[in-house]
């Protein structure tokens, strides 16, 4: 990804399908749903949360619209004042299956082309403005004319902007990743999705390194072959001492990637060599 953008995550709506509740602040899988969205744009030079503050799991720029509920319009409006990168990423915070891959073909769609942005479309074929990458000079030079052709963008929906852009349109490069979460029942299944088995522990390793503010990417199965090895060549309760030790030693030896796998692999050799001796102990 060598576009250079900013990102626009509004998160100041009414939330009225879920009766009034904080919807940016609702958890799915033990995190908000603003942080969710946060972590798939971390690479925005500047991110602007266009909604009340309240606490994220990584730094942002807080403004509101005006006027305070004048809808997306307004809100686009607000961000984009606060930007200074070519191409800005529009995006609801509500977004709970939105991940990084998804902004990395939407910055290289753009990239590729001379359009002046890329929306997302979804599995029924619904482009999605507010999961998209507007190239910045067309972005404010239409809101400007909407500014001064209604007097204001309060109100106006975003078919009048996206009318007027000559965008391109994206099939989701991830499953449900313009999945929104405008009711009870959209909560419940995303919460139910990602603990179905083939998600529940990519999503947990997510959780967890959000929570303790680690950026590493973790071969989960490699961690995994090392518990079952520990467990079963040595004792079930050193499966996760061993994989603490670990991640300790790879802490010290610098914290990357690289660094995980190498404990990995040396625990897992000695946690063979001792299971070989059990059972040369016990033919």
């Amino acid at each position: 990804m060598t576009t250079p953008y900013d990102a626009i995550v509004l998160a100041g709506g009414a939330a009225r399908r879920l009766g009034g509740v904080d919807k940016p602040g609702v958890r799915v899988g033990g995190r908000a749903l603003l942080d969710r969205v946060l972590a798939a744009c971390a690479g925005a030079g500047v991110t602007v949360v266009v909604g009340g503050r309240r606490t994220t799991a990584r730094p942002v720029v807080w403004t509101r619209e005006e006027p305070a509920g004048g809808g997306p319009l307004a809100a686009l409006d607000a961000g984009l004042r606060l930007t200074t990168a070519p191409s800005v990423l529009a995006l609801s915070a509500d977004l709970p299956f939105l991940g990084a891959p998804t902004v990395a073909s939407l910055l290289d769609t753009l990239g590729t082309g001379a359009r002046e942005g890329v929306l997302c479309v979804d599995e029924s074929g619904r482009a999605q403005p507010l999961v998209a990458v507007y190239r910045t000079e067309p972005l404010r030079r239409e809101l400007a004319l909407l500014t001064a052709e209604h007097g204001g963008l309060g109100g106006l929906p975003l078919r009048l902007l996206t009318g007027e852009l000559d965008l391109a349109h994206l099939p989701a490069p991830q499953p449900l990743a313009s999945f929104d979460c405008d009711t009870w029942e959209d909560i419940a299944a995303a919460r139910a999705r990602i603990r179905e088995h083939g998600n529940v522990l990519d999503e947990w390793i997510t959780a967890v390194k959000d929570e303790l503010g680690i950026e590493l990417d973790v071969d989960t199965g490699v961690l995994l072959d090392l518990a079952r090895d520990a467990a079963h060549g040595v004792a079930r309760p050193a499966a996760p001492l061993t994989t603490f030790l670990v991640g300790y030693a790879a802490a010290k030896a610098g914290g990357e990637g690289a660094d995980v796998a190498e404990a990995a692999r040396k625990a897992a050799a000695l946690a063979n060599r001792w299971a070989a001796e059990k059972d040369e102990l016990n033919p």
